[in-house]
């Protein structure tokens, strides 16, 4: 007689539309206080239960058709922007579940079709609250794991690196809290790097501001973890093809290879080896400035010197051949006149 009484499972629109209805409660402060803590527990085993779904539990696989339906349901409306909102009043599991919801969700196809593209690109704004989390502590990791889940999609990474937003990172990454930092780094990172042409039009329009920022806040700054990586997202970006025009222009600037040649004195050998990858640019550059040239060769026996120091931990055959040939290079440069 028992089983007669089961409780019928819901089914992922089900769960997704009283998860939408307890979320809006809360976003609206529409719960009574002595119903709080029991609302609340029951928001969170709701979004557990989208996490199952979406990621199938130990005795089962996700299902694609349950998968779908709830991707459906919840763009359908605003579940997604009630979520970033009540993130702040959830639990920590809760939070964690969240976030890993809208991981899974940017990768969920409908009819071939990542619609989750197509709501952020009609919901831009939630962008904004996303990046202002980093000022909150309790969240910023949360918020931060879903903004780079979400530039997975070039319409939001476009969006980010056209706003003012792009400049917060310049002080994010210098967060005296290193976790927030580091996630901010990450982000930053993965702004100026995921989405090739979007980064190309973005640095190739946007050079002059940029870099003087990126110069003088992250190269130069007084922090060694920010200097180096800094000077290693740098050369990810100068080495992509897709940044050729760019790449050419940083290394024919005699600011920059200031900049880098005092890079290369770091006592820090990992900073000098990425340093010496976007050095090399400069060297190597077969159209080199008449002042580049200069002033590798007024400097031409400190940076033999200093060259010639320069191992790597571990055999790196290809690190090898690309010092000898800046060497070659610099140790046959002559002063030039200049034009």
């Amino acid at each position: 007689m028992k089983g007669l009484f089961k409780t019928k499972p819901r089914t992922p629109l089900e769960i997704v539309r009283i998860c939408r209805d307890l979320l809006s409660k809360f976003d609206m402060n529409n719960i009574r206080e002595n119903k709080r803590q029991e609302k609340m527990t029951e928001l969170s085993k709701l979004i557990r239960e989208m996490k199952c779904i979406l990621y199938g539990n130990s005795e089962a696989e996700p299902v694609p058709d349950a998968c779908m339906k709830l991707t459906q349901e919840f763009f359908k409306e605003n579940t997604f922007r009630l979520l970033v909102n009540c993130l702040p009043k959830l639990n920590l599991e809760a939070r964690k579940d969240a976030t890993q919801i809208v991981a899974n969700l940017q990768r969920q196809q409908v009819r071939c079709r990542l619609i989750a593209s197509d709501y952020l690109e009609a919901n831009k704004d939630l962008m904004d609250i996303l990046i202002a989390g980093y000022e909150n502590t309790d969240i910023a990791l949360h918020y931060g794991s879903m903004l780079r889940e979400c530039i997975r999609h070039q319409v939001v990474a476009k969006y980010i690196l056209e706003s003012q937003h792009l400049k917060k990172f310049f002080t994010l990454i210098q967060l005296p809290n290193f976790d927030i930092a580091a996630d901010a780094a990450a982000t930053f990172k993965e702004l100026l790097t995921r989405h090739k042409s979007t980064v190309a039009e973005f640095l190739s329009a946007n050079y002059d501001w940029f870099f003087a920022d990126y110069n003088s806040k992250l190269l130069e700054s007084s922090n060694y973890i920010t200097r180096r990586q800094a000077v290693k997202l740098l050369g990810d970006m100068l080495l992509d093809r897709s940044n050729a025009v760019t790449m050419i222009k940083y290394v024919s600037s005699r600011d920059n290879l200031r900049i880098l040649m005092n890079l290369l004195r770091e006592p820090s050998k990992s900073i000098q080896i990425e340093a010496f990858h976007v050095f090399k640019l400069c060297a190597a550059n077969q159209n080199k400035p008449a002042d580049i040239a200069n002033i590798l060769v007024a400097n031409k026996s400190k940076l033999l010197r200093l060259l010639g120091d320069l191992k790597t931990d571990r055999v790196d055959e290809k690190f090898d051949e690309d010092k000898t040939q800046v060497m070659q290079e610099i140790a046959s440069l002559e002063h030039r006149e200049l034009a």
